[in-house]
């Protein structure tokens, strides 16, 4: 039943692919592909593990405090470098810095041991930090006189300690906060435009070259923004905070776990490799790009959170296999259709974790994510494919010679290809696995691990047999742009 053989569409004997220009259209940041530590797991609050349900938004079990200082976990990072890391996520409202309130009963506390291990781990592994302060109100009256005096306070502890923080956001996805925290706790646009000026205002006055990112709505599959105009505070929202932004950012999840209370699309084999699952990401993304445009245009938009599936992934599927390709598909996609930064929900824990909470065993998404960030550089191209369930992106490689395209064969059976304008190099790395929910996946018939602490793309290079794309992969293939040239196929 969860073999390669899932029915799809019948596929074709050959898919064309053709290079719509030989110049770039966009450009993402280096650290484009990214990814994010909840709050929870840092911290030790309620998290998705053993949890079979939710609870405003949160897992229903409590997990102990993440340990950053493990060399493990230091390699699995590197590995994916450069790029940022996000500390954000539901609790990020509720949780107090160093301190807390007496009367609070169970407070979470983000200590002063895991802020200083915190920038530790930042800092030796070469990252950069996006923080999600507090927001913390949940009264409508409060809403419009945010002040922010836990916020100052870390802020004056962390530049008297010489800390970085690039990044920062206010509050997280405060369009949901009538789900997480009560109809009454919901914040309206204008008075969340307000907060976010003395927000902007006092971060500068500790780090003034931080840069200021919002609004973080969570965006739901079909629906988008969901309920006007009670959630959908994007469009009043950025017209309303005028310059304070620097970034624009949304949270978007394609698909809901069995966990979520509300699931317009779940977590299913049949909808993660069904390519129409893919395209709201581009629709929403597309709309986002207009907003900005008009009350924004000088601000960059980032996918500021995404994974797999909302309320912690979905379990024996978001840490599969049949989880990789909404995941290679969103990172092209979000590239070309302007996306600046992609993060990652998240590094580890839950099931849609890159890496195993408890083990520090790589998922097949961090194998996924390895090689894109070994492969595809910063420019991006305009390329297209014939056949929807064969999915094709091209950028410029990283080092600058030359280029990589990203392919992604949807069907269960294999597909030719013919491709115009580009001419195929030896270099290849060809992923696949035994079946949709396998675990371990190979990159050219060799075992994806690391070896010894490390790993490298020399270990899984094989020469170019053929041009066919195996049933569902994900390929990476070195190329030339050649204008003008005609169809050839793989290996031409």
């Amino acid at each position: 039943m969860f073999g390669l053989r899932r029915p799809t569409a019948a596929a074709p004997e050959v898919a064309d692919i053709t290079l719509e220009h030989p110049d770039p259209i966009a450009s993402v940041d280096r650290r484009y592909l990214s990814f994010s530590i909840d709050i929870s797991v840092l911290a030790g609050g309620y998290w998705w593990e053993g949890s079979n349900t939710s609870r405003r938004g949160l897992g229903t079990l409590r997990v102990p405090p993440l340990r950053l200082d493990r060399k493990k976990l230091d390699r699995l990072v590197r590995a994916l470098g450069p790029a940022y890391l996000r500390i954000g996520g539901s609790e990020a409202d509720k949780i107090h810095y160093f301190t807390a309130p007496g009367e609070e009963p169970d407070p979470l506390i983000l200590t002063q041991e895991q802020w200083d291990g915190l920038h530790s781990f930042v800092s030796r592994n070469k990252l950069k930090l996006i923080f999600t302060a507090k927001y913390g109100l949940f009264r409508r009256r409060e809403h419009g006189s945010w002040r922010g005096s836990e916020l100052e306070a870390l802020l004056q502890y962390s530049t008297d300690k010489d800390y970085r923080i690039h990044v920062v956001e206010l509050g997280n996805e405060l369009n949901a906060y009538w789900a997480f925290h009560g109809l009454r706790s919901q914040p309206g646009p204008v008075n969340l435009a307000n907060d976010y000026r003395s927000f902007a205002e006092l971060v500068h006055q500790y780090y003034p070259k931080a840069r200021i990112s919002g609004p973080g709505s969570a965006y739901w599959p079909r629906l988008g923004e969901t309920i006007r105009p009670f959630t959908n505070i994007t469009p009043r929202f950025l017209r309303e905070v005028s310059s304070q932004l620097d970034i624009v950012d949304w949270h978007y999840y394609p698909f809901q776990s069995e966990r979520s209370p509300i699931r317009t699309r779940s977590a299913t084999i049949r909808h993660l490799i069904n390519p129409s699952s893919f395209e709201d990401f581009a629709r929403f993304a597309e709309r986002l790009k207009e907003l900005r445009d008009t009350y924004l245009p000088g601000a960059e938009i980032w996918t500021g959170e995404t994974g797999s599936a909302q309320c912690g992934g979905q379990p024996k599927l978001s840490d599969r296999w049949v989880s990789s390709f909404w995941w290679a598909d969103q990172l092209g996609r979000g590239a070309r259709v302007g996306q600046r930064v992609m993060v990652r929900h998240s590094l580890l824990g839950g099931d849609y974790g890159l890496v195993d909470r408890l083990s520090l065993k790589p998922r097949p998404d961090y194998w996924v994510s390895w090689l894109w960030a070994r492969l595809m550089g910063k420019k991006v191209y305009a390329i297209s494919s014939s056949d929807p369930r064969v999915r094709a992106y091209l950028h410029g490689h990283p080092s600058g010679e030359g280029h990589t395209l990203m392919l992604i064969n949807l069907h269960d059976q294999p597909v030719s290809r013919r491709v115009a304008g580009l001419h195929f190099e030896e270099e290849h790395y060809v992923v696949t696995a035994r079946a949709l929910t396998s675990r371990k996946l190979r990159i050219n018939g060799i075992r994806a691990s690391f070896r010894k602490g490390s790993v490298s793309l020399d270990e899984f290079r094989t020469p170019l047999e053929d041009h066919v794309l195996p049933p569902f992969s994900i390929s990476f293939w070195r190329v030339r742009i050649v204008p003008g040239s005609v169809i050839e196929p793989i290996g031409g």
